[in-house]
């Protein structure tokens, strides 16, 4: 018999209940498993017969060790469908190469990283420890495809299925499932020259990861050849706790030559390399290459080095017979994107654009015709989830209703109205079934982790695959009373444009108390920070609030969703308007009678790193102490490709980039900054904080230093991550409450 609590014994359960889910963040916690976040699974993907959701799942003995799970509609259950310890276990190898992709790719784990569905959906590829293994569904049996010492890298499933590609040595090599024979079908990859292999700045800077592209009936490979003898060497190194590692590294700084590239068609059973004509100027960039419907139609888009003019150019097989489709151009830059969408008629394309000042779609003939503009407004697309063109209507992810939230949309082909149908309140990403009929939501707010459910597009909740309420178990339930919601707000730039904020306030005010202030900075163009959405970032925010902090951000000019017009004031001069907005707020904060003006602080990592040193050297009677995390400090040590699309060339803007570095306003320092950086950094190197370092040495300038051996750019891992925010709040609390 089951024991009755006492009405005083249920009393002391829900007191202590209460007293639980009351607790204050501890910041050693923010960082350690389980994650605070949930559980909300990764790499969410429909089998091409819409019969199964699969994602990635780490292991109840590691996190961070990755299986392959599957959720079957029939059954509605969830089950593990790729065991990775059962195709390898132990410790991975993997080559420099593919080091450097994950990082790029932020893939902070081991086992089943990436996964490819055949078309058919009957077979799954996994890259793993340097090899390549097939699952198939039907036999439920893996096999190893490749066991060389080599490693193969980038490999894809071939269009109809027959084939699996994949990188080794720098040339293209096809392995066909049915025979198990190899072809190799470039040989001449070797030292600079390197075959379906994207360069440095693509896969940096442009979002191109891959260098191959497969024509829909197997029988071709499109692919770039690269060739990086233009571009200098550089010596890099990466300081670890017990060495220091040496890379001779191609880098192409700005305004210096990149590598020479060439686009080339080679059959599958008859290996000999076709090359296209890109045409006279070879100082340029291949941007995306797509194959359209057919196999005897490719196109690519060609960018001026000034990336003010792209170009949607078409290649007829074998002719080569070159066409330009459409033309793009801008007085400052063009923004990159993957919404190319052929339709099965062979006869219209979808294309987006910013030519309006907002990035929108527009429906073409093949011949480059426009036939009407699908999507308008003062409001951006973010991208093209699907296309049913059955039913004649594209889906696509936008911020019509707020710039805070992207949603999930509908517009039919033949022009009309777009219709949200995603659930206001909540920021949304998709995945959309190719059917169009269904599609996975991952959904969350700034207090509600990410929920993942599988919906109709009529809006039906078909089955809830992570619920993620912050109850019971949950990681984060004895921490959620004592969150804060951020208050969201609007202030004017100086040109009238709207500037969104958001403030993380102690939850209780005391009448008359002056509270310092963190102001949270990224500001760089790319990205957005105040948003209606979950971020774990936002929990080191939370403990400063819950610890007697206010915490504000705002989205200045030049970042991004808000559209072009909102971009372009930074064109020629970084960290200008930038500065100027994030001063607006501060004034606004100086305002507000809980705020001590006198205490108010600056902190960002990258270009929010960058913000914290402007901040400090160039507005320091607003800024008491500035924390500065991988920071940029001379644009002329960065890229060409990202650095040249917002400041020009180094020859025709040189003031633009003297202005634009911290240098020249070193003199003006006041004292109160931490700069801290990942000694291994591959994206901002290492060398940006060490020249800064001793500028401000050699101008008797005091600053306080952490620097992480082996740590990279986005210094992962829960020891980095946990001294490092003990570092920030040390320093906070020294600078603005002592």
């Amino acid at each position: 018999m089951k024991k009755l609590l006492t009405p005083a014994c249920l009393a002391t359960v829900l007191l202590s209940a209460t007293a639980q889910a009351n607790v204050n963040l501890p910041l050693e916690r923010l960082f350690a498993e389980p994650a605070l976040s949930g559980t909300a699974p990764r790499s969410l993907s429909f089998s091409p017969d819409g019969s199964r959701v699969t994602y990635l799942k780490g292991k109840d003995t590691d996190a961070n060790r990755l299986d392959l799970w599957q959720y079957q509609l029939k059954s509605g259950q969830h089950s593990i469908l790729v065991d990775s310890n059962q195709l390898f276990s132990g410790p991975e190898q993997l080559s420099d190469e593919e080091k450097a992709r994950r990082e790029r790719l932020r893939l902070f784990a081991s086992g089943i990283v990436s996964y490819n569905w055949s078309k058919d959906g009957k077979a799954l590829l996994f890259p793993l420890n340097g090899d390549l293994y097939y699952y198939d569904l039907d036999s439920q049996k893996s096999r190893k495809l490749t066991n060389t010492e080599a490693f193969e890298t980038d490999a894809q499933i071939s269009p109809k299925g027959r084939y699996v590609s994949f990188i080794r040595e720098q040339n293209i090599f096809v392995l066909d499932l049915k025979s198990g024979k190899e072809t190799q079908l470039t040989t001449d990859g070797q030292g600079l020259i390197k075959n379906g292999m994207a360069e440095f700045v693509a896969q940096e800077e442009m979002g191109r990861m891959t260098g191959y592209w497969w024509a829909p009936d197997d029988s071709k490979i499109a692919f770039s050849q690269i060739d990086e003898s233009p571009v200098a060497e550089a010596v890099r190194n990466e300081i670890y706790a017990d060495e220091i590692k040496l890379f001779n590294q191609r880098y192409p700084f700005t305004g210096t030559a990149n590598v020479k590239v060439k686009l080339g068609v080679v059959a599958v059973q008859q290996p000999a390399v076709q090359w296209l004509d890109l045409g006279m100027e070879q100082d340029i960039y291949l941007a995306r290459v797509n194959w359209s419907k057919s196999a005897s139609l490719l196109t690519y888009q060609w960018q001026s080095r000034d990336q003010q003019q792209l170009e949607l150019r078409s290649v007829e097989l074998p002719s080569g017979a070159t066409k330009v489709l459409l033309k793009e151009q801008s007085p400052t830059w063009l923004n990159l994107n993957d919404d190319l969408h052929f339709l099965k008629d062979k006869q219209h394309f979808v294309w987006a654009s910013e030519r309006d000042g907002y990035k929108h779609l527009y429906l073409y003939k093949l011949d480059g015709t426009l036939v009407r503009q699908l999507t308008k407004g003062d409001w951006i697309v973010n991208k093209i989830e699907a296309i049913n063109e059955e039913q004649g209507i594209i889906y696509f992810s936008g911020r019509k209703d707020t710039p805070l939230e992207s949603h999930l949309y509908s517009v039919p082909v033949k022009g009309g109205e777009s219709k949200r149908l995603t659930q206001a309140e909540f920021s949304h990403a998709v995945v959309m079934a190719e059917t169009g009929q269904s599609f996975i939501d991952s959904y969350s707010s700034v207090l509600q982790p990410t929920k993942v459910e599988l919906k109709s597009v009529k809006g039906k909740v078909l089955t809830v695959l992570e619920s993620n309420d912050v109850s019971g178990s949950h990681p984060l339930a004895q921490y959620k009373d004592k969150l804060v919601k951020p208050r969201f707000g609007t202030l004017k730039a100086k040109d009238g444009q709207a500037l969104y904020y958001r403030v993380f306030e102690p939850a209780a005010l005391e009448k008359g108390k002056k509270y310092p202030v963190v102001v949270g900075v990224y500001g760089g163009p790319g990205a957005q920070r105040v948003t209606n959405s979950w971020s774990a970032k936002d929990l080191y925010f939370q403990y400063l609030a819950q610890n007697g902090y206010v915490v504000f951000q705002l989205d200045n000019r030049g970042s991004e969703n808000r559209g072009k017009a909102f971009e372009d004031p930074i064109y020629k001069k970084l960290a200008v308007v930038e500065l100027e907005d994030q001063i607006t707020g501060v004034e606004y904060l100086r305002s507000l009678p809980y705020v001590d003006a006198d205490r108010i602080g600056i902190y960002g990592h990258s270009y929010g790193g960058y913000m914290s040193i402007m901040a400090m050297f160039k507005a320091g009677d607003y800024f008491k102490a500035g924390v500065a995390g991988a920071p940029v400090t001379d644009w002329a040590l960065y890229d060409t490709h990202y650095t040249e699309r917002y400041l020009g060339h180094p020859a025709t803007n040189k003031a633009g980039y003297e202005q634009s570095s911290v240098f020249p306003y070193v003199k003006d320092y006041q004292g109160n900054l931490l700069i801290y950086h990942g000694m291994a950094d591959d994206n901002v190197l290492f060398t940006h904080s060490t020249k800064l370092y001793s500028e401000l040495q050699k101008q008797g300038k005091l600053f306080d230093s952490m620097d992480y051996p082996g740590s990279k750019h986005s210094m992962f891992g829960q020891p980095v991550q946990t001294h490092l925010h003990k570092t920030i709040t040390a320093f906070f609390e020294r600078q603005l409450k002592q």
